[in-house]
């Protein structure tokens, strides 16, 4: 008689399963043979009375190269000529780091304008005044 539970390991809506396995279990899963995008794993577990136990763990998979998209957002309302940007880049064989192609290039944001201008609007003020309390003395 079998006194161990197991389990049934199911990937996406697949009707062959994974793996079947006696818990307690490890195992890897290699995300290289999927597709990008939303995958499902599914575990049923089986004790030994034949009681079923399941559940459902939704992840997502990107091992293809990162894709950054700068000038658009998504469900944006645009007009006229729009500027993009687009870079995509992977993580290689993730033996040797590569610097070149590996950041995406941005534009500078408006906020830090904003904060340059503002310092150097103080920075003329402060020396105007320091010059005229110079003067007076």
């Amino acid at each position: 008689m079998n006194n161990k539970s197991s389990v049934i390991v199911f990937l996406d809506d697949d009707p062959k399963p994974y793996g079947i396995f006696p818990v307690p279990i490890n195992f890897e899963l290699d995300t290289r043979k999927l597709v990008d995008g939303e995958h499902t794993l599914k575990i049923v577990s089986k004790d030994t009375l034949g009681k079923e136990g399941v559940r459902k763990i939704p992840f997502s998979v990107r091992n293809g190269p990162a894709i950054a998209i700068e000038g658009i957002k998504e469900n944006e309302i645009i007009d006229g000529i729009i500027p993009i940007m687009i870079n995509a880049y992977s993580k290689g064989d993730q033996k040797q780091f590569l610097i070149e192609g590996s950041e995406t290039p941005r534009s500078i944001p408006a906020w830090f304008w904003v904060v340059i201008i503002t310092f150097i609007g103080w920075a003329i003020y402060y020396a105007i005044t320091s010059m005229n309390m110079s003067l007076s003395i």
